[in-house]
């Protein structure tokens, strides 16, 4: 007698329903829904940031770069657009929007069936008459039935993928416009100081003639040596400052070689006339702030893992076996055929591990974001106000020093200047006021440049993007 035995699983019927899973357009694009970050770093520091993927993309945006580079000076707008075009460590975060769209994307397809195949008798004299061919295909049927849910929670962390590389984004942007703000401001510094040198270095020189014909005593020259030779180094390191925040700019910006040699203004820009009114700051960040829309779909997608977790906690796998099982027997030279279906279900029985434990810390994890996310409501409002406040009293600093402090520097600058011509004051008083003015200059330098990082800092409490957001998102 020969027999054969063959099972195939549903016959055709299981194959065709996988094949008709289909994917989601979004997720498979080559963009990977970058259009959305796109939109959140537009709203929040109206640049353009780009996804470069190929050379061509490649090429454009270092076309961009050079053009942007090519003007006189490069100023805080056209630094944030050039580190957005050009940052490599931005261009490696997006690859992480690129890996949550592929996980996605892979969440919407169905599990691949697993086919075996067997065979028995073969080579036993014994059984030359028996041979058995046995196929099976087998589908994990659990994952059909909670599809859905998978989707969800992959989903969810897709678009709080997307949200984390506008976060980044919009960091790298305040970052830059602070390290210009720092840059500008070291070398209109170094300008001051120098004009201060120029004076100290006039007196040095009048006080060693003066010593040589016994007008001015040694200490009295003394003093102006010293004094002359301090500011020499306060000036030496304020070059050093200045240089490393240009540094520090250029790594924003990802510049190196010949594009690292740029120009800033010698300058910072001129006090606003009038400051940005944002009566409804609070409201205004609680609707914009990216971090705080990241933490409510991370308790979104903790919420709809939680629910998988209630729908699986008793049955961690299950699986269809679909076949069918035909028999061909020999006998006294006549054939038979028999054909029959067969169908098994395997599963696992929660006889000891209940599902109690994961459910348990679903529920934790579920607490835990609904928590943080109430946390940061309430420091983001903080964070709004305070930096609104800053941002308000660094202007009125600000102000003060070039309306009130200047002028009057001014005055007695010009005053003295009278008195000199008038021979009633001395050249070394004369000096010294100047001094004294350079010393105030100074001081409106550090005020306004502790403005525009207000302002700066202004924005990234609104949108997100500053230090603390960057905390809280990790």
């Amino acid at each position: 007698m020969t027999m054969r035995k063959f099972k195939l699983a549903a016959i055709i019927g299981l194959p065709l329903v996988l094949a008709g899973c289909a994917t989601n357009a979004e997720y498979s694009a080559g963009d990977a829904g970058f259009t959305t970050v796109e939109a959140k770093v537009g709203a929040g520091t109206a640049k353009r940031s780009v996804w470069i993927q190929n050379r061509e993309q490649a090429a454009k945006a270092e076309s961009q770069v050079k053009a942007l580079l090519a003007r006189k000076s490069v100023d805080a707008d056209t630094a944030v657009q050039i580190a957005l075009l050009n940052n490599k460590g931005l261009q490696a975060a997006y690859a992480d929007l690129g890996e949550a769209s592929a996980d996605a994307w892979q969440a919407t397809m169905l599990l691949n069936p697993t086919i075996s195949i067997g065979t028995t008798g073969i080579g036993a004299p014994e059984l030359q008459a028996y041979r058995a061919i046995e196929g099976l295909i087998t589908t994990n049927i659990l994952a059909l039935m909670t599809r859905e849910k998978t989707i969800a929670v992959a989903d969810a962390r897709f678009r709080q993928a997307q949200l984390a590389s506008a976060l980044q984004t919009l960091a790298l942007a305040g970052e830059t416009r602070r390290a210009w703000v720092e840059t500008v401001s070291a070398w209109e510094t170094v300008a001051q100081l120098n004009r201060a040198q120029a004076a100290a270095d006039a007196a040095s020189e009048l006080a060693a003639k003066l010593g040589e014909t016994g007008a001015m005593g040694k200490a009295d020259q003394a003093r102006e040596h010293v004094f002359n030779a301090e500011l020499a180094g306060q000036v030496a390191e304020a070059r050093l400052a200045a240089r490393l925040a240009k540094e520090n700019l250029t790594r924003k910006m990802g510049l190196w070689g010949a594009n690292a040699d740029y120009q800033v203004p010698n300058r910072l820009p001129d006090l606003p006339k009038a400051l940005s009114r944002r009566d409804s700051i609070e409201a205004e960040a609680l609707k914009r702030r990216v971090d705080l829309q990241m933490a409510r779909l991370d308790l979104e997608a903790v919420a709809k893992s939680y629910r998988l977790t209630e729908a699986t906690r008793f049955v961690s796998d299950l699986t269809l076996v679909a076949g069918a099982e035909a028999e061909r027997e020999r006998e006294d030279g006549d054939t038979k055929l028999e054909t029959t279906g067969q169908v098994e279900l395997e599963f696992t029985i929660p006889i000891f591990d209940t599902g109690k434990a994961s459910l348990r810390k679903a529920e934790l994890a579920h607490m835990r974001a609904a928590n943080q996310l109430a946390e940061k409501a309430v420091n983001i409002r903080s964070e709004a106000r305070s930096a609104y406040q800053a941002y308000r009293s660094r202007y009125d600093i600000a102000r003060h020093y070039r309306n009130t402090v200047v002028p009057l520097r001014t005055k007695i600058e010009e005053e003295a200047t009278l008195s000199y011509n008038g021979m009633i004051t001395s050249t070394f008083e004369l000096l010294a006021d100047n001094r004294s003015k350079v010393d105030s200059v100074i001081l409106t330098i550090n005020a306004k440049r502790d403005f525009w990082l207000a302002d700066a800092d202004l924005m990234t409490a609104i949108h997100g993007g500053g230090a603390a957001a960057d905390a809280g998102a990790d």
